[in-house]
């Protein structure tokens, strides 16, 4: 069973982004992904992209993809866990 956690963050500064909660969300993923704080599979995970649709995105923004044989079992693992569901 997995949990969240919320992060408040002042409606002025969500407003002067001129970003969408979503879209806040997909920058944080893409920038810890980035940072190599998240794996390529958890930061799609925290985005709520496909695989293909989020490498898509890295690769229209010109980011690198440091996809390893552990991120591979990861991200087979979680895709054999969602079939059982």
């Amino acid at each position: 069973m997995s949990s969240t956690i919320s992060i408040e963050i002042p409606r002025e500064m969500v407003h002067a982004t001129r970003m969408t909660p979503q879209e806040l969300r997909r920058e944080l993923a893409i920038c810890l992904f980035q940072q190599g704080r998240l794996s390529f599979g958890k930061a799609r995970e925290m985005d709520g992209m496909t695989v293909w649709a989020f490498q898509h995105l890295l690769a229209s923004r010109e980011i690198p993809i440091h996809y390893d044989v552990k991120e591979y079992e990861e991200d087979l693992l979680i895709s054999r866990e969602l079939d059982k569901l």
